[in-house]
């Protein structure tokens, strides 16, 4: 498998006009590798997801977006619908656990995908094995929605967007309102994903939760990727401002406090043509009045004159 978004951007349209939600976003990923996008809320991960997977409501997008050598931007709705999703590119959802159907059991809606991709073949063994890689009894698949916890909710969702055996997955924050210890079994899940040779992003706010499963990471910040690497890199050599504000925020063990970003985000209905964290940035220069481009680094890029 091989994922290479250029240039991507994608805009909604409302009453007030175009927002502009992702903005000239670009990276690779490779076979096996995950990706983590981190960032504010509002900032644009969710629909950098739904763009790759075509599910944009009332948007448009606009860009280059390679699988294995083939533009699928360029496809039709038909054909990307019966070659690529969920067949080779699935999503968890954000708020997953509120997209199952209560009046249905579970068995009933993983039978309804199946149906809807025009699978063909043993759909039962299908699914046990889907239900088996998420470690959840196949007795669940009796049941309703209602009567599973959170976390076998979350699981089933998982095993729901796994079903088709896809090469690459989005997990829009898999682990929001979870409990720790919920939480911790839904990492477990998505590392021994990675170890089976899936590759998956990871949309979050939990900088925390990146750390321990991303190979690359890219902090969002109005619409755009400001800074995208390694996840080595990223952490112990982090270079945009925003970056480094981010990982500030995070409560550490020897004691220091957390910090918080002064300020508001920018409006994405009239994107400055300036950088866009000039006003919230303690090290903006004359320069920073102008959009910086894409700066190369070690392993990826950043978006800051700084770096020039």
């Amino acid at each position: 498998m091989k994922l290479s978004v250029d240039s991507l951007s994608s805009r909604y349209s409302s009453s007030q006009g175009p927002v502009y939600a992702v903005d000239d976003v670009s990276f690779d990923l490779n076979d096996g590798e995950s990706i983590g996008i981190a960032g504010e809320s509002a900032c644009g991960k969710s629909t950098l997801g739904l763009s790759i997977i075509r599910m944009m409501s009332g948007g448009k997008t606009t860009g280059k977006i390679l699988f294995d050598g083939e533009s699928i931007l360029e496809e039709s709705e038909s054909d990307f619908n019966s070659k690529y999703r969920w067949k080779k590119i699935s999503m968890i959802f954000q708020g997953a656990m509120n997209s199952l159907d209560p009046v249905f059991t579970i068995k009933e809606q993983f039978l309804e995908i199946i149906k809807q991709h025009k699978f063909e073949g043993d759909s039962d063994k299908m699914i046990f094995d889907s239900i088996r890689s998420v470690s959840l009894d196949e007795s669940i698949l009796k049941k309703y929605p209602h009567e599973l916890s959170g976390g076998m909710k979350q699981r089933v969702v998982i095993a729901m967007a796994l079903i088709l055996k896809p090469k690459f997955v989005i997990a829009d924050e898999p682990t929001t309102a979870l409990d720790v210890l919920i939480q911790a079994q839904i990492i477990n899940l998505l590392k021994n994903l990675k170890k089976l040779g899936m590759s998956f992003m990871l949309i979050t706010h939990d900088l925390a939760v990146l750390s321990e499963i991303a190979d690359k990471i890219g902090i969002m910040y109005g619409g755009q990727i400001v800074e995208f690497g390694s996840s080595e890199e990223i952490y112990k050599n982090p270079k945009h401002p925003y970056t480094k504000a981010l990982l500030e925020s995070i409560p550490t063990l020897n004691g220091n406090t957390p910090k918080y970003i002064k300020g508001n985000p920018p409006s994405l209905l009239e994107p400055p043509t300036q950088c866009r964290f000039i006003d919230r940035c303690p090290l903006a220069i004359e320069k920073c009045k102008t959009l910086p481009t894409k700066l190369k680094t070690k392993t990826g890029y950043v978006r800051c004159w700084l770096y020039e």
